[in-house]
C-alpha cells in the first residue's frame, strides 16, 4: 500500500536558529526510502510517500532521529496522511472561505486534547479572538493575525502543551498540504 503524508516539523529556520536547508530534508527523506519528496515554504513542510504500513507516530520518530544524527538537533515532528489533512480542512468551525490565510490557523497535536487542558484560558477576555478542538487540531481564529494574537500566546504556553507536541500552520499552508498530499 502506497500512502502520502505531509511532515510537520516544529521550531526550525526561525530566527537562524536551528537551520534545516529544505534541500537536504528531501534528502534525508529520500534516504530514509521515500519517494515524490517535496517541501513547502522554508518552516518546515515536507511530503513524501512511502509504500507499506507504517504508523505516523513510527515515521515521525524515525525523521526525528534521522534529523538529530545529521544536524545535531532534536526536532519534534508530526506526519499526517491525506484523509486526515483533508479532514481537519473540511471540520474548520469558522468561516475559512472568508478569511485571509493569516487570520485562521491549525495547531496540530501529536495527541488528542481536551477543553480540560484549556479550562483557565479566559476565551471572552480574548474576544474577537477565538479557538475551537478538533480531532488532534487546535482552531485557532485571529483576525490581527498570528504575531499580534494573545490567545495564541496563551493557548501555546508550554505549561498548557505539556507533555505533547504542537505545531502550527496558517491556513494557506493547512489548504497547500491538503493538495499537495492529494496529488502524492
Amino acid at each position: 500500500m502506497t500512502t502520502t503524508y505531509a511532515l510537520l516539523l516544529r521550531g526550525i529556520n526561525v530566527s537562524g536558529h536551528r537551520k534545516l536547508p529544505m534541500a537536504e530534508l528531501r534528502e534525508l527523506l529520500e534516504g530514509l526510502g521515500h519517494r515524490d519528496v517535496r517541501t513547502y515554504l522554508q518552516s518546515g513542510n515536507a511530503v513524501f510517500t512511502t509504500d507499506g504500513p507504517g504508523s505516523e507516530s513510527a515515521l515521525a520518530t524515525a525523521v526525528e532521529q534521522a534529523i538529530e544524527e545529521r544536524f545535531g538537533f532534536a526536532c519534534d515532528c508530526l506526519v499526517r496522511d491525506h484523509g486526515y489533512l483533508a479532514a481537519v480542512e473540511q471540520a474548520c468551525p469558522f468561516p475559512a472561505d472568508e478569511l485571509e490565510g493569516k487570520q485562521l490557523h491549525a495547531v496540530y497535536y501529536s495527541e488528542q486534547v481536551t477543553a480540560d487542558r484549556f479550562a483557565a484560558v479566559d476565551a471572552e477576555a480574548l474576544a474577537p479572538e477565538a479557538f475551537a478542538l478538533g480531532d488532534r487540531v487546535m482552531y485557532l481564529h485571529t483576525p490581527d493575525g498570528l504575531g499580534r494574537s494573545k490567545l495564541a500566546e496563551t493557548v501555546m504556553r508550554p505549561s498548557l502543551n505539556k507533555g505533547v507536541v504542537a505545531t502550527a500552520r496558517n491556513w494557506n499552508t493547512v489548504r497547500k498540504l491538503v493538495e499537495m498530499t492529494a496529488a502524492g
